[in-house]
């Protein structure tokens, strides 16, 4: 508990600093407990690996317990899934200096086993956000469920993230990559291997985009061997996310509960990683160490 409270104060600290402790004007009362705390609540449980909210309940000293209720928490943390992604993008911003090269991929997050896929229920309310089935290339794998695009930079910040069917090709997130960055150079795996978007980028945003060709290619020449190093950054940064914050497991039965989790889990990462570089002073993806 002791831990808990102590990290709960270092995280609230930095948001504290970042935005006003009020960010939504829905509640007719004024809760006990404001948007900001819950949402330092929330980052805090999630860097200490507490997926599930009856354990964190558990865990809450009485001075929390007493301001909320877990169903409010709840309802409320999926409320604020737009001021959690504001404080993520402006954290990272903060992390990261000016950059012109960034590196894209994507992973894949299960919902279910794909046994279960018929007749599972979960994030199925609406057809559009539903999870279908898909195929990982990278781990030869068939999953039910989503997947999550992102793009990081070489220090190992996340610049911006989408989650999509699972059915969904890297390539169709790269339609909206040009109207979120531009003058800068892409940096993929053969999965976004395409020259027709290639074209479509460089001419709408001035973005470069680097993959490897294939062998069989008439203009084939191998990756620059510092852009095949900087691929592996994004893939160190996904395999922290499903070791240490557990992106892949899922106690969520709604869409708005998985994107939020999904999105409360990196924003807890960003945060780790503008504490160790302004308040520690030590490498930012130092991820394991305490915080306090």
């Amino acid at each position: 508990m002791d831990n808990l409270l102590a990290n709960y104060g270092r995280i609230l600290e930095v948001l504290q600093s970042m935005s006003e402790n009020t960010l939504l004007s829905y509640q007719r009362r004024k809760p006990k407990l404001s948007d900001i705390e819950l949402i330092s609540l929330c980052l805090t449980a999630e860097y200490l690996g507490i997926d599930s909210e009856n354990y964190l309940f558990t865990l809450l000293p009485k001075e929390l317990k007493q301001k909320i209720d877990r169903s409010v928490y709840n309802r409320r943390k999926r409320r604020l899934f737009f001021h959690i992604e504001a404080l993520r993008v402006k954290i990272s911003e903060l992390v990261t200096n000016i950059q012109t090269h960034y590196i894209i991929d994507s992973m894949p997050l299960e919902v279910c086993k794909l046994s279960r896929s018929n007749r599972a229920k979960i994030c199925k309310e609406q057809y559009d956000t539903s999870p279908n089935q898909g195929y990982c290339a990278s781990q030869s794998m068939h999953f039910y469920g989503y997947k999550l695009h992102a793009i990081c930079s070489f220090e190992g910040v996340f610049h911006s993230i989408d989650l999509t069917k699972a059915s969904v090709h890297d390539i169709k997130y790269l339609e909206d990559v040009k109207y979120q960055m531009n003058d800068c150079v892409l940096i993929g795996d053969k999965g976004y291997l395409s020259s027709t978007v290639q074209l479509d980028l460089f001419e709408s945003a001035n973005i470069e985009l680097s993959t490897p060709k294939r062998k069989n290619q008439l203009d084939y020449k191998p990756q620059s061997f510092l852009y095949q190093k900087g691929r592996k950054r994004i893939e160190t940064l996904f395999s922290q996310l499903c070791d240490q914050f557990m992106i892949r497991r899922n106690y969520a039965k709604s869409f708005d509960g998985y994107k939020t989790r999904i999105l409360s889990k990196i924003t807890a990462l960003t945060t780790v990683q503008y504490i160790n570089k302004f308040l520690l002073k030590r490498n930012i993806n130092t991820l394991k160490k305490s915080i306090i």
